[in-house]
C-alpha cells in the first residue's frame, strides 16, 4: 500500500509501502534505542525521527498517525503487566479454585464468607481554608493547595460477599495486635449460630504471623483462605475500598484523625442502610483468569 500525504502548497506526495514499514518498525521499538529521551512515541515525534534519519524529506504526523491505524498500533499507550515470579501450577488453580467456590457456592445456615483487608496511611490533611462548594455558573469545588499533616488512620474492614454488609475499626498502627483486636471485634459481633466464619484476605505477614496463629487455635471458627500472589483482585474488599476511595477521599478535607474517623464510620454505617453484594460468578471469574493467562504467555 501507497501512502498518500499533501504538502503545504497542495501537491500530491505518495509514500511507498518500505517508508510504512520502517515507521512501524519504530513505533514496535523503545524510543531510547533511537537515542531518543522518550518514555513512547506519538505520532509527531516518530514524523521527525523519521526526517531525522534521513528516511523522508517531510513527513505529517497526520500521515504516519494512518500508517499505526492500518496496524492498528498506539505507541503512545501503555498497560501495566506482571512478569510473574509465581508459577502458574496446579497449586496455583487450586487455591484460585477454592476461593471461586467460596464466593459462588451456597453457604450453609452456620458458615459466612468475609473478605478482609487494610486500607492504610488514611490522612486527615487539614487544609489551609476552607473547601468551598460547587455554585451555578459552572463553578466546581474549591480545595484549597496547601494542607497540614495530622497523622494518619488504618482502615480494617471485612466485607460480606452474600450482604454486602461491611464491618471496620480505625487503628493508628497496623500489626498483629491490631489485626487481632479487629476479629476479636467481629467475634463479638457475629452471632455465635454461625460456626464457620471464612476469611479470604492475601497472605502477608500480618495475618499469618505467630500472635495470629496462637489466636485462631482458641477461636477456630474462623477459617483463613489466602488470595495467590498477585491477585489481591479477588479480594472483594478490594472492590468496596474503591468505592470508598472514590465517594469519600476524593476530596481529603478533615480537620482531625477523630474527625476522619467519625466519617469514616458514618460512611459505612450508610453503606450498609442500603448494602448490596458484587456479582460474582465461575464463568466470571474464568473469563478473568484466562485472559490472565493469555496476557502472561504475551
Amino acid at each position: 500500500m501507497r501512502w498518500l500525504t499533501s504538502r503545504a502548497e497542495g501537491e500530491s506526495l505518495f509514500f511507498p509501502p518500505q517508508i510504512a514499514t520502517y515507521i512501524v518498525k519504530m513505533a514496535c521499538e523503545r524510543p531510547d534505542l533511537a537515542g531518543r529521551s522518550l518514555s513512547q512515541w506519538d505520532c509527531a515525534e516518530l514524523a521527525q525521527q523519521a526526517q531525522a534519519e534521513g528516511l523522508v524529506d517531510a513527513i505529517s504526523a497526520q500521515t504516519v498517525r494512518r500508517i499505526l491505524a492500518h496496524h492498528k498500533l498506539k505507541p503512545w499507550r501503555h498497560h501495566m503487566w506482571i512478569n510473574a515470579k509465581h508459577p502458574r501450577d496446579g497449586a496455583f488453580y487450586k487455591a484460585v479454585q477454592e476461593i471461586i467456590d467460596l464466593y459462588t457456592r451456597d453457604l450453609a445456615e452456620d458458615e459466612m464468607v468475609l473478605c478482609m483487608d487494610e486500607k492504610t496511611s488514611l490522612q486527615p490533611r487539614p487544609r489551609s481554608h476552607p473547601t468551598k462548594p460547587a455554585r451555578s455558573g459552572g463553578h466546581p469545588n474549591l480545595v484549597e493547595h496547601e494542607y497540614t499533616r495530622a497523622g494518619a488512620l488504618q482502615l480494617f474492614a471485612a466485607f460480606d460477599t452474600r450482604t454486602g454488609n461491611v464491618c471496620g475499626q480505625c487503628y493508628d498502627r497496623k500489626r498483629q495486635a491490631e489485626f487481632m483486636g479487629f476479629f476479636a471485634h467481629l467475634e463479638r459481633e457475629i452471632t455465635s449460630s454461625i460456626r464457620a466464619i471464612h476469611i479470604v484476605c492475601d497472605n502477608m505477614r500480618t495475618h499469618h504471623g505467630k500472635q495470629v496463629q496462637a489466636w485462631l487455635k482458641d477461636h477456630p471458627r474462623f477459617q483463613f483462605h489466602f488470595t495467590p500472589v498477585y491477585c489481591s483482585w479477588m479480594n472483594q474488599v478490594e472492590q468496596w475500598f474503591s468505592i470508598l476511595q472514590r465517594k469519600r477521599f476524593r476530596i481529603v478535607d478533615f480537620p482531625s484523625k477523630a474527625d476522619l474517623q467519625a466519617k469514616i464510620e458514618q460512611f459505612i454505617a450508610q453503606w450498609n442502610e442500603h448494602a448490596h453484594p458484587f456479582n460474582w460468578s465461575t464463568k466470571s471469574v474464568a473469563k478473568v483468569m484466562a485472559d490472565a493467562e493469555f496476557k502472561l504467555a504475551a
